[in-house]
Order: C-alpha cells, then structure tokens, then sequence
C-alpha cells in the first residue's frame, strides 16, 4: 500500500500525468474507467487563477468520480503560487501538485515549470510557503535536473522532502533533453534508494506498455508508475499493465468496436461540459491517437477533422467500424 497524505492506494500506482490540452475531465473519465488510480487536472497558471481568467479557473473542474485527483500549478511567483494553491484548495481536490517540470520555453523563461531548476534554493522555498499555506497533501513533478551539467535530483528530494511533500514524481529527463532521446530511470532509482527518503517517489518517462512498466518497477524499485504520452488514445495502458503486473499476461489490444466504444464515451462527455461544436474540435487532437496503426485511417481522420456535429462523427464512426471489422 502507498500513502500520500490521507490517500492510500493498493498495489503499484499508476498515475495519469497531467498534459496541457489533453487531460482534460473526458479523457480523465475514460483513464479512469480503466484503472487510472490517480489523475492530475491540466496545469493550471497561477497567475491566471488569481485574476480569475476563465481558461485557468475552468481546470479546476473535476468530477466525483475521478479521485483521488490532483490540481496541478505552475508559476514563477512565490506568493502568486501560495494564493493559487490556497484557490485551488476551495475546488476540494486530494492533492495540490506543484509543477516543476514543464519544458516549454514560454514557462520556462519565466522561470516556471522546470525553470526553476536553476534557482534551487527558489524552488525548495516556494514549496516549503505552498506546504504550509494549504491543509492538502502536496506533491511535487519535477525533472532530473535543468540540463546535463546540473542533475541534481537526489539533493533536489531530500530538500523537497524536508519542506513536508507527501510525495515526489521524477521525469527521466532534464528540461533540455529531447524527447528523441531515452529516459534515464538511473537516478531515480538513486532517490527511492536513498536511505534518507520516506515519502513515495514515481517515476515518469518512457512507459509505453506493460512489459517496460514492469522492467522499469523491478529494476529501479520506485513506488508507481506516472503515465503521459502513452495513453495518448490509449487509455486501456493502465488496465494492460495491472494485468500483466498481477498474471504475467498481456492482454489483447482493443479491437475497433471497444475503441469506438470508449470514443463515444469520451464524446459524450466532451460535448456535454463544452458544448456540441467546441466538444466536437477538442476532441480532433485524440482521432489518429485512437486509431494509431490503423491502415489507410487517412480519409477517415480527414472527414473527421472536417466535421462538427455530433451525428456527423457517429456517422463516420459507425463507417470505421464496418471497415475495419471487416478486415
């Protein structure tokens, strides 16, 4: 069993890594369907919820069915994060995270996200000014460190840990390494080794199906697994590897009538909470997900890029699904 706080999860947690523009309440509801056991909201600016911007404040939403979840922040500003953690707490989340890892250059020069791993000592006081503003757990997602030269991630814990974070995600990356090269796990593996850590430490980064999932846990002992870019419409990934995990069994990938259930779902809810035509082009960024390997999808995706009622997509849905159960 892994605690956070007041939270307490059977078994290896697997967690649904918050992602700008995709996380969001419907693909967090269908991640939850299978087996999701903690979900993160998109990152929200601080700045943005102290001024009441609508965009950021409308990430605070979250259903019942989602927890234990997570709001996520990010920002540069020590007292601008403190009132955000503290507006963010009214919502009644499980658990304010902080986001010390986004790699974008527009958070970054600000010295948010993982800019902040230049101002260490910055970092380790804001999040010791959030830990006592709120009575949530806090947790943090951080990097390896900013760049090769500075991976300090196994004196980056022991101080956010001393500052009273109920738990700690660690990308294998720094904020300069690409996508194109691997994770490192190694120095993970050093934090959830190191004698002094107490709180449970997740690793992130190159988890892309149940096999390396579980290579991963054997080998560097950490306590869950935090999944982004693999449930990318694949959200079946966190029922594939508890499966594996507990029978040593991989499950059959989903045929086109379980994607296409699952889509509607994820359909569904998008256009209730945003509306048939902004539900509808939100929901664009996920089609190839789904259908990722799909020979000759081309014409499909095209059709449904192009559409923006709701009975148009069923409509090209239902003629995806005839052609492909026919393959």
């Amino acid at each position: 069993m892994v605690k956070i706080g007041h939270i307490e999860i059977e078994g290896v947690p697997l967690l649904l890594a918050p992602m700008e523009d995709v996380t969001d309440p419907p693909f967090r509801y269908v991640c939850k369907m299978f087996g999701a056991d903690i979900m993160y909201t998109e990152f929200i600016s601080s700045e943005g919820l102290i001024r009441d911007a609508a965009k950021s404040v409308k990430k605070l939403d979250f259903e019942e069915f989602e927890r234990p979840v997570g709001i996520q922040i990010f920002g540069h500003n020590i007292d601008s994060m403190v009132k955000a953690a503290q507006y963010a707490e009214e919502a009644g989340p499980d658990i304010i995270d902080i986001n010390f890892g986004c790699s974008v250059k527009k958070v970054v020069s600000k010295g948010a996200g993982a800019g902040i791993l230049n101002d260490i000592p910055k970092m380790v006081k804001m999040t010791e000014a959030i830990v006592k503003s709120v009575k949530t757990p806090v947790t943090v997602k951080t990097r390896l460190g900013y760049d090769d030269r500075h991976k300090q991630i196994v004196e980056i814990a022991e101080r956010l840990q001393d500052t009273g974070i109920k738990a700690l995600s660690i990308h294998g990356r720094t904020r300069t390494t690409k996508y194109s090269e691997p994770a490192d796990w190694t120095l993970i593996g050093e934090v959830k080794n190191n004698p002094r850590m107490h709180i449970p430490i997740f690793g992130n980064g190159d988890i892309t199906d149940a096999v390396t999932a579980k290579k991963l846990l054997e080998k560097y002992g950490v306590d869950g697994l935090m999944i982004g870019r693999a449930t990318y419409g694949n959200p079946w990934i966190f029922k594939e590897i508890k499966h594996y995990l507990e029978t040593g069994e991989l499950l059959e990938k989903p045929d086109v009538t379980e994607r296409i259930r699952v889509i509607k779902i994820q359909l569904e809810k998008s256009v209730d909470r945003k509306g048939e035509k902004r539900g509808i082009i939100e929901m664009r960024k996920h089609w190839g997900n789904y259908f990722k390997g799909f020979p000759n999808f081309k014409q499909f995706k095209l059709e449904l890029m192009s559409v923006e009622t709701k009975d148009a997509v069923l409509d090209i849905l239902e003629k995806i699904e005839e052609f492909y159960k026919e393959k």
